[in-house]
């Protein structure tokens, strides 16, 4: 487990696919003059991911794998972020899945946030199986990453209202807003039990 000593911050690398909502957000807190967290390094399997615009923007280093070779990627990534001396992932939006040796082999926390009330709804479309289901509550989840979908350890949750009128854009629209929240407050949560 990473230790963070007296001032130190989590060097931290942000594993993306898509549009990088989270990650932006994630820059925007590492910004804050209190942050534990500080982002080295952008790891992305979709070259074309928005989010690789706002790394650059932001003068953060990036790196894009194809994941073909499942085995292969994860194995350069790893000497990239034993050079870089990263100490945290956060998954924000990362579509693939990393494998048990892995997880084993990374000296740090890993995090991801997943838009439900995680027991409920591992996996995607988790608005659609919320609405289907007719649940009135929805919402997200800051949890530890294991060799188990979705399945680790929680950190935080953020429950929110599911209204009658809601269709799966929408309730994503207003949960993405509470993983902006969430996410920093987690990792917070993690700095001070360090």
């Amino acid at each position: 487990m990473a230790r963070l000593i007296g001032n130190k911050k989590f060097e931290a690398a942000i594993f993306i696919s898509g549009t990088g909502s989270n990650l932006k957000n994630l820059i925007k807190f590492s910004r804050l003059k209190n942050s534990p967290l500080k982002i080295n390094l952008v790891i992305s399997n979709n070259k074309k991911a928005q989010g690789l615009v706002h790394s650059k923007k932001n003068k953060i280093k990036t790196k894009v794998f194809s994941f073909y070779n499942h085995k292969n990627s994860e194995n350069k990534i790893l000497n990239i972020l034993k050079k870089e001396e990263i100490n945290l992932i956060c998954l924000a939006g990362f579509m693939k899945i990393l494998s048990k040796n892995f997880i084993k082999n990374f000296r740090g926390p890993i995090l991801n946030i997943h838009p439900s009330l995680l027991p409920k709804y591992k996996g995607l479309n988790t608005h659609e199986k919320a609405i289907l289901n007719k649940e009135k509550f929805s919402g997200c989840t800051v949890h530890f990453v294991n060799s188990k979908l979705d399945s680790g350890k929680i950190i935080l949750q953020r429950k929110i209202k599911i209204y009658k009128n809601d269709n799966a854009k929408s309730l994503q629209k207003r949960i993405l807003k509470h993983e902006h929240i969430l996410y920093p407050k987690a990792i917070k949560k993690l700095a001070s039990n360090l």
